[in-house]
């Protein structure tokens, strides 16, 4: 594939990523968007719907990691590091899903700034972030 197409489709899925995060209060139930951009510590939680949130969470897990997987396969060109990063992805979803449902199900105030970085996980594409130099860096020293 040509340099420039590789790099035009990078952009594409970044622009995806982006549009994701500006239209999230439109395409997602989640109570907690407006709940955490106030002063939250010193608020109560918010009404939520326990399961209509799982599933519109994990629905916005899933598109990220959808297009973060088609950007590291468009920078590495790699089937071996795609077939990682899909492990790292579910294992992290697993991993992340169930403190995530504790503090939904348990909202304490002492424990809100754990939860908001904790779905900050789940609702961002953060491990992009940490993927992409990390199989960088391996390619460089093998």
């Amino acid at each position: 594939m040509n340099k420039v197409v590789t790099y035009l489709l990078v952009g594409m899925l970044l622009l995806f990523l982006v549009l994701i995060r500006a239209f999230e209060n439109v395409l997602f139930y989640d109570p907690y968007l407006t709940f955490f951009e106030n002063d939250f510590l010193y608020m109560d939680s918010p009404r939520r719907e326990i399961a209509k949130l799982v599933v519109f969470t994990t629905i916005r897990f899933v598109l990220n990691s959808v297009i973060s997987l088609g950007i590291l396969y468009l920078f590495f060109k790699d089937k071996s590091i795609i077939k990682f990063s899909i492990l790292i992805y579910a294992v992290s979803y697993v991993l992340l899903l169930i403190p995530f449902l504790y503090f939904v199900i348990n909202p304490r105030q002492e424990d809100y700034y754990l939860f908001f970085n904790i779905r900050r996980f789940l609702i961002q594409p953060i491990l992009l972030l940490l993927l992409l130099p990390a199989f960088y860096y391996h390619r460089l020293k093998r």
